[in-house]
C-alpha cells in the first residue's frame, strides 16, 4: 500500500483489563472483524493501527497518535473500530474526537457493533454509550486500586525491584540481592559516609567507569548500551541514597494519582506510607542508612577554593542553633581555616560571634575519639556500664517525671468526662442555657484533646527508653574499627560524631574561654570518670593554644566538652 493514497484506518486497542473478558476483545478478533467489514464494504487501502496493552483512558497511545497525525496530514478519510470503547473510555475526549476533530477533518467514523456511522447522521445514543464506557473504566480502576491496596497493606511489593535487587526466579513475589549492582549501592553509601555528596559520587562512578542503572539493565538483557554508559547523574545517586528498600523493608504507597484519568504520579506524605521491615535481605544496615539521611539533611558544599571542611554540616551554634559555616580562601593556610556562625555576618546579624579554627577542632575530636577507643579497648564492659549509668540516670529522671505527668493527665481527662456528663444533664434539665452548654463543652473537648495529645507524646518517649542497649552495640562495632587512630578522615568523623556545639566565648576571666560540646552517634554526650582515663592521669580542663600542638592523645581528657583558653 502506498501511504500517500487515501487510507481507511482500522483501529484496534486492547488493555490488560479488557483481556480478562476473553477472546471477544482480543486483537486477533478485532482484526478479523475490521478486515471483513472493510472488504465487504469495499473501503480502500485498509491500514491497521494497533495499541496492544494500552488503557482506554490514556490517549498517548503510540498507534493512536500515529493515526491522528495521518488524519491531520490528510491521509486518512475513514476510521473503523469494533466499538466505541476501542476508541477510548474517556467520554470527554472520545466526544471531542467523534464530534469535533473527525468532522473538522472530513473523517468518517464507524463503530461496527454500536451501529455508529457519522455519514448517516448523529446517533443520539452514542454520548450515553461513551459515558457508560467511561463508567466501566472508572469501575475497573476502583477494583484494581482495591486489589493494589490490599496487596500493599499486606506487605507485598507493588513495583519492580530497585537497582541492587532482582526477583527470585523461584518466587516472583520475593526480592533477592543482585550482587554486582548491590556492590555499587554499598559503594555509593560508603562514599556518602566518607563526606561525598551526590555530585561528587557521580563523578567518581563516571571516572571508575561504573555502568549506570539503565546501562546495567541493558547489559543484563543483552541489549546495546546507551551512548554514554557511565554517565551517572546527581539525581540517580540521590535517589539510591534515599531508598528505604535497601535496609530490607518494603515501602508501599509512596506515590498516588488524583484520578484514574490522570497518569501523573504525585508524592504521597510519609504518614500515608505503609512500611514493612524484614521483607528481604538488606544491602545496607539500618544504622548506616539513618546516618546517611542525617548527613544528607546537612549537605556539604565545596567552597570556591574546592576545599571542604572536615566538620561541615556537623557544627551548630549553642545560642541560635544555626550551622557554623566553613570559612577559607586561597591565601589561607590550613591553620587559618575556621568555622563561624552563619547568623553572625560580621557583627551585623542576629547572633554573636561563634568561631573556632578547624585545626584546633581536629585535635579536640581526635583526642576525644582516641580516648574513647582506648577506654573501650581497656575495659569495654565497664565503659558501657558508665555510659549506661550516665545516660539512663538522666533519662530515668525525665521518664519518671513524664510518667507522673501522664498520670495527672489521665486523671484530668477522667474528671473532664464527669464534668461533661454533669453539664449535659444540666442542659437537659434547663439548669444552664443551651448556649452556655455549647461554650463549656467546646472548651472541655479542646482541653481533653490537647491533654490526650500530650499524653501520647509522653508515652512515645517512655517507649524509647529501652533502646539504649542496641545503640551501645552499634557504637561498639564502630569503635572496634578505629582503635588506635592517629588522624581523622571524613568517614571516621561521620561515623563517630552526630554534632558539635560551639558556645560563645567568655572573656570574664581575662582570657578568651570557649566551651565545645561533642555529641556522639548512639551514645550522645559522654562525661568520663577519672578511673576510666587510660593513663590514670588527671589533666586540667583548660589549655593555652601554644600547648595544644604538643598534647599527646592520652593526655587529653575525654569529656563531653572542652574549655579552650585562646
Amino acid at each position: 500500500m502506498n501511504k500517500s493514497d487515501t487510507m481507511t484506518a482500522l483501529y484496534c486497542r486492547l488493555s490488560q483489563e479488557d483481556a480478562l473478558d476473553g477472546d471477544s476483545n482480543s486483537i486477533i478478533n478485532q482484526k478479523a472483524i475490521l478486515s471483513k467489514y472493510a472488504k465487504d464494504n469495499q473501503y480502500p487501502n485498509p491500514q491497521f493501527y494497533i495499541d496492544d496493552g494500552w488503557s482506554g483512558t490514556n490517549f498517548e497511545r503510540p498507534s493512536f497518535k500515529e493515526m491522528i497525525k495521518d488524519i491531520e496530514d490528510g491521509k486518512v478519510k475513514t476510521v473503523i473500530v469494533k466499538d466505541m470503547s476501542r476508541l477510548g473510555r474517556d467520554y470527554l475526549k472520545v466526544g471531542y474526537f467523534s464530534e469535533i476533530f473527525f468532522p473538522d477533518n472530513d473523517v468518517r467514523l464507524i463503530a461496527i457493533n454500536d451501529g455508529v456511522d457519522s455519514f448517516k447522521g448523529d446517533n443520539d445514543f452514542t454520548p450515553f454509550r461513551n459515558l457508560f464506557n467511561d463508567f466501566y473504566a472508572k469501575d475497573t480502576s476502583k477494583k484494581i486500586r482495591a486489589v493494589f491496596k490490599a496487596k500493599g497493606q499486606a506487605g507485598e511489593h507493588l513495583g519492580e525491584p530497585p537497582y541492587g535487587y532482582m526477583k527470585n526466579p523461584d518466587n516472583k513475589k520475593q526480592w533477592i540481592i543482585d550482587e554486582p549492582a548491590a556492590e555499587v549501592v554499598r559503594k555509593i553509601y560508603d562514599l556518602c559516609i566518607d563526606g561525598k555528596g551526590p555530585t561528587q559520587i557521580a563523578k567518581i562512578l563516571r571516572k571508575e567507569k561504573v555502568l549506570t542503572v539503565k546501562s546495567y539493565y541493558a547489559q543484563m538483557k543483552g541489549k546495546s548500551l546507551p551512548e554514554e554508559p557511565y554517565r551517572w547523574s546527581e539525581q540517580s545517586v540521590a535517589h539510591i541514597l534515599e531508598k528505604m528498600d535497601y535496609i530490607g523493608c518494603t515501602v508501599n504507597f509512596k506515590t498516588y494519582t488524583k484520578s484514574y484519568k490522570l497518569k501523573k504520579r504525585l508524592e504521597n506524605s510519609k504518614e500515608n506510607w505503609a512500611i514493612f521491615y524484614g521483607t528481604q535481605e538488606p544491602i545496607i544496615s539500618k544504622e548506616q542508612w539513618e546516618r546517611v539521611q542525617e548527613l544528607r539533611q546537612n549537605k556539604r558544599r565545596n567552597t570556591k577554593t574546592n576545599k571542604q571542611g572536615l566538620f561541615s554540616g556537623l557544627i551548630f551554634c549553642a545560642d541560635c542553633g544555626s550551622k557554623l559555616h566553613f570559612a577559607t580562601c586561597k591565601r589561607f593556610d590550613s591553620a587559618q581555616d575556621h568555622y563561624r556562625c552563619s547568623q553572625y555576618k560580621g557583627n551585623t546579624g542576629s547572633c554573636s560571634v561563634h568561631f573556632i579554627r578547624e585545626e584546633t577542632l581536629k585535635k579536640i575530636v581526635l583526642n576525644q575519639i582516641f580516648q574513647i577507643t582506648a577506654m573501650m579497648y581497656d575495659n569495654a564492659d565497664e565503659f558501657f556500664n558508665l555510659v549506661a549509668r550516665q545516660q539512663l540516670d538522666e533519662q530515668e529522671k525525665e521518664i519518671q517525671s513524664k510518667k507522673k505527668q501522664i498520670s495527672k493527665i489521665q486523671k484530668r481527662i477522667t474528671e473532664l468526662d464527669k464534668i461533661f456528663k454533669r453539664i449535659y444533664e444540666d442542659d437537659i434539665t434547663g439548669a444552664i442555657s443551651h448556649e452556655r452548654f455549647l461554650k463549656l463543652s467546646a472548651e472541655y473537648e479542646t482541653e481533653q484533646k490537647d491533654l490526650q495529645k500530650q499524653a501520647d507524646e509522653f508515652q512515645q518517649k517512655t517507649a524509647e527508653f529501652d533502646r539504649q542497649q542496641t545503640d551501645f552495640n552499634q557504637f561498639r562495632q564502630i569503635v572496634r574499627k578505629y582503635v588506635g587512630i592517629t588522624e581523622l578522615t571524613p568517614t571516621i568523623v561521620n561515623e563517630f560524631v552526630k554534632k558539635i556545639i560551639v558556645h560563645a566565648p567568655d572573656k570574664s576571666s581575662g582570657h578568651r574561654v570557649q566551651k565545645i560540646q561533642i555529641v556522639f552517634n548512639f551514645i550522645g554526650e559522654f562525661i568520663p570518670q577519672d578511673e576510666f582515663i587510660p593513663d590514670k592521669k588527671k589533666v586540667p580542663q583548660e589549655y593555652h593554644p601554644a600547648d595544644i600542638t604538643s598534647l599527646l592523645p592520652s593526655a587529653f581528657p575525654a569529656g563531653c566538652f572542652f574549655i579552650l583558653i585562646i
